[in-house]
C-alpha cells in the first residue's frame, strides 16, 4: 500500500469512529432526557388581588414531611422579590439547608415567594422628588401594596397551608424599603423582619424622619448592609449610613419587646449581600439555645 494511500484510509477510519462516538452520546443524551424526572422545588400557586387589581403568581416551599393529614403547622417565610429568577431558589435552600436536622438552626418553615410584576410600583411610597418622579412614573402605590398582604396574602396563605404565628418578612433594596414600611407602619403584620440594603434614600430619606409605630408583641428586626456607597439619586446619601440610623432610630424607641441587629458585611456588596445577609439572619432570628 502506497504511504498516501495508507494515510487516506486511516483519516477515513478515524472519521468513521468519531461519528459513531457522536451518534452514541447523542443517543445516551436522548435516553436521559426521556427516563429523567422533573426536580420539584415546590408548588406555583396563584391569588386574584382586589386591591392590587390583578392576579398574583406565589412560589411555595413546602418543608419536608409537610402534610395536610397532619396537625403539624409551620411559619411563614414571606419573601419579596420571590420569583423563580430572582430571590426564591436560593433562600429557599437556605431555609431548608438551615432546618436539617443535623443543623437544626431554623424550624422547617413554609416559603412564600411573592413573584415581582413591577417592584417600583409595588415597593415605593409617593416621592416628591421631581428627578424620581420623571424616571419612575409608575412608583408611589405600596399602600395598596401592604394591603394586599394584610387583607389578601396572609388569610389566604392561612387558609390555603397549615401555618402557625411566626410570619417573616424578608426584603432586599427597594424591598427593604418596603419592608421598613411595613414595620413603622403596619408592624403586626409580622414579627420577624430581615431588611438587607434598605433603599431609604427614597424621597430624600423622608422614612428615616418619621416616628415609628413599634409593635407591642415580640419583635426582631435585623438589617443588613454591604460596603455600597452613594445612592443612585440626585440628592447623594451614603445607604451604609442610612442603614445604621434606622438602627439606631429603633433602639432609641427602647420598644421592649423590639430587638435590632445591624450587620454591616463590607465584603459584600448590593449585588451579592443577599444570601449571605439571609443566612445571618437566622442566627439572629432563631438563636440556638446553649445546652447546660
Amino acid at each position: 500500500m502506497k504511504p498516501q494511500k495508507h494515510i487516506h484510509t486511516i483519516f477515513f477510519i478515524a472519521i468513521l469512529i468519531f461519528s459513531q462516538l457522536i451518534t452514541f452520546g447523542q443517543t445516551k443524551k436522548q435516553n436521559i432526557v426521556k427516563t429523567g424526572k422533573p426536580f420539584v422545588l415546590g408548588v406555583i400557586d396563584e391569588i386574584q388581588s382586589k386591591e392590587l387589581a390583578e392576579k398574583r403568581v406565589l412560589n411555595i416551599y413546602l418543608p419536608e414531611g409537610y402534610s395536610q393529614n397532619d396537625t403539624t403547622k409551620y411559619p411563614v417565610i414571606y419573601l419579596l422579590d420571590g420569583s423563580a429568577e430572582e430571590d426564591f431558589i436560593h433562600v429557599a435552600g437556605l431555609v431548608q439547608f438551615n432546618s436539617f436536622e443535623w443543623v437544626n438552626q431554623v424550624p422547617k418553615s413554609i416559603v412564600v415567594g411573592i413573584a415581582t410584576v413591577d417592584r417600583k410600583r409595588d415597593f415605593t411610597f409617593p416621592t416628591k422628588i421631581e428627578s424620581d418622579q420623571k424616571k419612575y412614573p409608575a412608583t408611589g402605590h405600596s399602600a395598596k401594596f401592604i394591603a394586599f398582604i394584610g387583607n389578601e396574602l396572609q388569610p389566604f396563605i392561612r387558609q390555603r397551608y397549615k401555618t402557625n404565628e411566626s410570619k417573616t418578612i424578608i426584603g432586599q433594596s427597594l424591598g427593604g424599603l418596603l419592608a421598613t414600611e411595613i414595620l413603622f407602619k403596619k408592624p403586626s403584620l409580622f414579627n420577624n423582619y430581615v431588611i438587607v440594603s434598605p433603599s431609604l434614600w427614597w424621597n430624600n430619606g423622608s422614612l428615616l424622619n418619621e416616628q415609628p409605630n413599634l409593635p407591642s408583641q415580640p419583635t426582631r428586626v435585623y438589617i443588613a448592609v454591604g460596603k455600597e456607597g452613594l445612592t443612585p439619586t440626585e440628592i447623594p446619601r451614603v445607604m451604609e449610613v442610612d442603614a445604621n440610623l434606622l438602627a439606631e432610630k429603633i433602639k432609641e424607641t427602647k420598644a421592649k419587646n423590639v430587638k435590632v441587629y445591624f450587620d454591616y458585611l463590607p465584603l459584600e456588596n448590593h449585588a451579592t449581600i443577599m444570601h449571605q445577609a439571609v443566612s445571618n439572619s437566622f442566627r439572629f432570628l432563631y438563636p440556638v439555645k446553649v445546652k447546660e
